[in-house]
Formats: C-alpha cells, structure tokens, sequence
C-alpha cells in the first residue's frame, strides 16, 4: 500500500509530493484541471508519466466527481465521465473514482431506478476499457438544504447499488471520515464490502461537540465552514476522530491491495495558508493541493502506518 494525496497536477505539486516522501498521487481529471480530458494530449501524458516515475509516485486513480443524476447536468457529466475513462485507458491508470449522484428532489429509493439505467451503461464503457470505477461515499450534503447529491453514503445503500448494477466494474472508493459524522461503523463497512473497495481515502473528521450540543445533527445553519455543518469538519489525518490503525488494519486483513491518499480538506489550514475561496470543483482541488502543512502533517500521522 503507498501513501498520497489526491492533487491537481503540477510540477512543483510533483516536487513536494516527492521531497515529503509520497509514493502515490490520485489525480484531478475535472474539466479545466491540468487533466481536462477533453483537452490532454499524448505529449502532456508522457511528461506527466515521466515525471512522477523519475519520483517513483504512482498514479493510483483519476478524479472526478460530479452529480451524474442530476437532471440538468447529469447527462454533460455522463459524457464527460467517458472522456475520463479514455483518458485513463492512455494514461495505463485501472481506476477513475467519482460519485454515484442523486436527484435531490427525491429519495434514495426514488433514485435507484434512475442509478440502475446510468450506471448500468457507464460500467459497460468501464468494462469495455478493462477499467473500474470507485464510487466515494460522501453524501455531499446541502448544509442548509439538508439535501445530499450523492446516494452512495452508507452500507446499507451499497447493497442496493451492487443489487441494481451487480457489474464489478463499479466498486467503492471508501473514506472513512464521512462515516464518523454519519455514526457508520468504517471498520466494519471494510470488513463487509473489502471486495468492492477500489480505492481509499483518507481524511479525517472532527466532531466538534460543543457545537452539536447546542446546533443538534441538523445545524449549524449560519455561520458553518464551506466544507461542513460547523459541529463536523474535515481535517487532516491525526486531527480528528478516525482511529487509523484500526481503518488500516481492517483494509490490510480484507487484502485490499490499492493505494490510500489523503483528500485534503482542512479548512483550519487551509484558511491559515489564505488560499482564498475555490470557483469550481478543479480550483478546490488545485488549491487545496498547494497547502503544503496540512499535507505534511498528514503524512507524519499515515506514513508509520503504511509500508
């Protein structure tokens, strides 16, 4: 198992995730990162290649994570997500991890039939490429619309979603960090589904309780980070309740034989870096990738804990 982290890239995003002792990197392959898969020619590929080999970073997936559900965008990511999946065929890279979606005007249940008839085709076109897609677990919730654009956030919606699209094209990216604000038990989900985890993240989560005592699971309605409800926060691995022995030894006992990079989402350092507020979803990730302490921090907590 190598460590990284999951980055838009750059030279000097290459560079430090060298000089740190990283030996993986997840990729941004949004439209307008340095992947843009409409855009990325063979040239840009083989300096990209070259690069991280002379580093000895492997590429363990591309990233994109869009609402494939949604009824007035789900389509334009669908055909984007076929881009990703050749641009990873030419890049050699097994694995794209995304979203699964979801209508927000509907429940779980509601959006299934829709799920079964999109991801039925998009795993015909993984499987056609001989490649595999990981679906993260976030529920990406609205914090004021308390609406979430992604189905695949628990167990118990996992089993639905291999029941409607048995394919083993579609797996799981699993970051145990949106199960500790969601009271699931990240241990087990390994131990359950350690067959279907293509990918991980790691990301930690902090319950801040002096919030949610006073906000309860609903809140906070004002004045909440960007990135969470304000009782919960995504912070970097060692900064939050994740116990990561425990996660890395379930995935190690399940022979999950992937790569685990670290999803940096901290907004306590990101703020104290400045690195300003992100205008699309391939900015977030490109900023968030230039925070160099919280990634360092990170690192020191994972690395005795990955060989």
């Amino acid at each position: 198992m190598r460590l990284g982290f999951y980055a838009n890239y750059t030279p000097d995003t290459a560079a430090f995730a060298h000089e740190v002792g990283f030996d993986s990197i997840e990729l941004s392959a949004w439209p307008g990162s340095s992947l843009d898969a409409s855009t990325t020619t063979d040239e840009q590929i083989a300096k990209i290649r070259e690069d991280l080999a002379s580093k000895n970073i492997e590429i363990s997936a591309l990233g994109y994570y869009p609402n494939y559900l949604d009824p007035t965008e789900g389509k334009e990511a669908q055909e984007y997500l076929v881009k990703v999946l050749d641009l990873a065929k030419r890049m050699g890279i097994s694995t794209v991890a995304t979203f699964a979606g979801r209508d927000p005007s509907k429940s779980v249940a509601a959006n299934l039939p829709l799920y079964k008839e999109v991801f039925s085709r998009l795993a015909d076109e993984a499987e056609t490429r001989g490649l595999r897609l990981a679906i993260e677990n976030c529920p990406m919730m609205d914090v004021i619309e308390m609406k979430g654009i992604n189905i695949a956030f628990s167990p118990e919606v996992w089993e639905m979603m291999f029941d409607a699209v048995p394919s083993r094209a579609i797996g799981l990216e699993i970051d145990p960090s949106h199960m500790v604000w969601l009271g699931i038990d990240y241990v087990k989900a390994v131990r359950d589904f350690g067959d279907r985890i293509y990918h991980a993240h790691a990301k930690d989560m902090e319950i801040v309780e002096s919030i949610r005592s006073r906000t309860g699971i609903y809140g906070q309605l004002s004045n909440s980070d960007d990135l969470g409800h304000g009782w919960w926060r995504a912070r970097t691995p060692g900064w939050g309740d994740v116990d990561w022995p425990a996660f890395i030894t379930a995935l190690i006992e399940v022979g999950y034989a992937g790569n685990l990079d670290i999803e940096h989402e901290d907004e306590v350092f990101a703020k104290a870096a400045e690195i300003g507020q992100h205008e699309s979803e391939a900015d977030l990730v490109a900023r968030y990738s230039t925070e160099r302490r919280g990634l360092r921090l990170g690192y020191n907590t994972l690395r005795p804990l990955v060989a």
